[in-house]
């Protein structure tokens, strides 16, 4: 049984017992376990059989028991029994937006609904406006849910395709002969969701590679095999296509198959005005003359461009910004210096605040928000004031431990509640590093009511950032039905950084969103909303988004130096200076980053609004040595 099947039932045990009504604590521990097992990097197989399963983060006395029991016996009679007591097929019933563990179980026990299709008949039928806490509207939210599971398009998120692809890729590059190896297509481009993979290669000899490629360990099923190309199915369920190519004609493959369509019929045309037909073999000369190109800046420059990412090849005006040589140098992984919304097992995470630190520390950040969740988002064990006063502690002592070169802030993911009002009193919020407001919950609110509340949120004095914005989840739930110039405005406006949640089953701006944020002058932050140290890896899937949307280094506050976050979090009001190592403050500049607009198709020219300017008043310190906060100002 693999790391993934027994993540797959702890979860399912979780979402069983949350419809069975158990107690929150059981559940957030099935939950934890089966984060810690899916990013387990070891084979728990090989952990079980040391006697080692208690190292497993999450992992205590009773679900090492019952790992033994699945690993032992291939079954878990606990599981077996609630399957029972709960039909699994609620599981699914759950999935669709707007039913959470209550309804899932309101509908079973007093209409008998197990599955999906039960619950659309019921639906249809007008039965489930008579229940208690329904009602006609309630009931066509469901219906719409329902009509939007239908619309999966098949496609698989990009963060499920990915590390197969990279373990191809490598695989590819072993082999004897290969100069190159890539993965092209919708995911080189970042995409959210990917349809297939397509691995390109540079050889001379493609039939010996061909032959390992259709043997490959994660290909079931041979759907064709030919010279120059072969195409498999593989275990996920995904097509995988390999072409192979000689060397010199390997970037006019890559560029060609990296697409996209619309980017390559402009690229196309561009050629034929100047004499050239293009295709993935070469570029031809009316006279037949080939011109073969190696690589793909050779491609480019052969019709006057500059080198375009791929992320930008969607016909978003990057041909036209490329004539001009004014392509933007695009934010990368190693431009990111902190990671501002993170997971402890304070609330949801899977790893205690010390080792999401060190964790951090070691992939190279030199800052983390421990931003646990509030108080009213009951299913993640959100906190009091009382235990977040006593996480300050606990953070303050891993600071010291850190040192200076470190800085470890306290926030929170703040739930924005229904009446657009924060899940903290003011006099919380106050003594808090960092604030980032999410919505979780009445995500299927009327457009205006949504907005008007996600609104108030963004002009609340205390709020940093706005997590995950729409509330999306890929594929399953759509986000919210919000105006989304009117949200972008707001937060250009009022300073407040809009995140890119790394997370790809989130990705949350997306990168159309996203990019009209940079237009109209708003910040952004990439995080990867890590609940377990193994999620900072996540960051490149928000760097991948943040790319397609044109954003530039300038434009992301956790890309900044760590002394000018800082400095921007004290100006706006959100860091208490308290006891311990951290950086010291320092006077900059506002932020000024500009570009010229292009003359045709839209631009990606941003302006980041001048949000230093208020200028911190001294501070008494009190006997406790803990440093009085400034009044709070509001940032231009």
């Amino acid at each position: 049984m693999t790391n993934k099947e027994l993540a797959q039932i702890f979860n399912t045990i979780a979402d069983l017992l949350e419809i069975k009504g158990e107690v929150i604590y059981k559940i957030l521990a099935y939950r934890r376990a089966a984060t810690s097992l899916a990013d387990y990097e070891q084979d728990v197989n090989e952990v079980w059989r040391a006697g080692k399963l208690k190292k497993i983060t999450g992992v205590g006395d009773a679900i090492a028991d019952k790992i033994n029991e699945l690993l032992s016996t291939g079954k878990l009679d606990f599981y077996e029994k609630l399957k029972k007591e709960v039909p699994a097929g609620l599981v699914e019933v759950l999935a669709i937006q707007d039913v959470g563990p209550k309804k899932a179980a309101l509908f079973w026990k007093k209409l008998g609904i197990t599955t999906v299709p039960d619950l659309e008949k019921a639906a249809r039928q007008g039965k489930l406006r008579e229940l208690s806490g329904m009602g006609e509207k309630s009931e066509a939210k469901i219906l719409a849910g329902i009509a939007a599971r239908k619309r999966s398009t098949g496609r698989v998120m990009l963060g499920q395709a990915w590390p197969i692809a990279q373990e191809i890729v490598k695989f590819l590059r072993s082999l004897v002969g290969v100069e190159a190896a890539e993965v092209a297509g919708s995911l080189r481009r970042m995409r959210s969701t990917i349809g297939d993979l397509d691995f390109l290669v540079a050889a001379h000899n493609a039939e010996p590679i061909m032959a390992a490629f259709v043997t490959h360990p994660q290909v079931v099923r041979v759907l064709g095999q030919g010279p120059t190309k072969s195409s498999v199915e593989l275990v996920n369920g995904l097509q995988a296509d390999l072409r192979v190519l000689p060397p010199e004609r390997f970037g006019t493959l890559l560029q060609y198959f990296t697409g996209s369509k619309e980017h390559n019929v402009k690229l196309r045309e561009l050629a034929l005005s100047k004499g050239l037909s293009l295709s993935e073999h070469a570029f031809t000369r009316k006279n037949g003359k080939e011109i073969l190109c190696a690589t793909e800046v050779e491609v480019y420059k052969t019709v006057g461009l500059a080198y375009i990412p791929p992320e930008m090849r969607e016909d978003r005006g990057e041909l036209q910004n490329a004539a001009r040589g004014e392509l933007p140098r695009l934010i990368e992984v190693k431009d990111l210096q902190s990671e501002l919304h993170a997971h402890s097992k304070w609330s949801d995470g899977a790893a205690g605040i010390r080792e999401m630190a060190f964790a951090a520390r070691s992939r190279g950040l030199k800052c983390l928000a421990m931003t646990d969740h509030s108080q009213s988002l009951g299913v993640t064990g959100g906190l009091t004031p009382e235990r977040l006063r006593a996480q300050r502690r606990e953070i303050d002592a891993v600071q010291s431990e850190l040192g200076v070169s470190f800085s470890l802030l306290q926030g929170a993911e703040v739930e924005i509640k229904a009446d657009g009002h924060l899940d903290y009193t003011d006099d919380i919020l106050e003594d808090l590093d960092i604030v980032v407001a999410s919505l979780h919950s009445s995500l299927r609110q009327e457009r205006q009511k949504i907005t008007d509340r996600l609104i108030q949120a963004i002009h609340n004095r205390h709020v940093d950032i706005i997590g995950h914005p729409t509330g999306r989840l890929i594929p399953d739930r759509e986000g919210a039905d919000l105006d989304m110039e009117a949200v972008l405005k707001a937060a250009a406006e009022s300073g407040v950084a809009l995140e890119i949640n790394a997370n790809p089953a989130r990705l949350d701006l997306d990168d159309i969103y996203a990019r009209r944020a940079l237009e109209l002058g708003c910040l952004l932050a990439i995080n990867s909303d890590a609940h377990h140290p193994s999620h900072f890896e996540l960051a490149h899937f928000g760097v991948g988004t943040a790319r397609r949307a044109w954003a530039t280094p300038e434009a992301v506050i956790n890309s900044w130096p760590v002394e000018k976050l800082l400095h921007w979090l004290d100006e706006r009001g959100h860091r208490r200076m308290r006891n311990g190592p951290r950086p010291a403050p320092v006077t900059l500049p506002a932020p000024e980053v500009s570009r010229p607009k292009p003359k045709n198709g839209p631009a990606p020219a941003l302006k980041i609004k001048a949000m230093l300017k208020v200028k911190r008043k001294p501070v008494a310190v009190k006997k406790s040595n803990a440093a009085k906060r400034p009044a709070k100002t509001k940032s231009k």
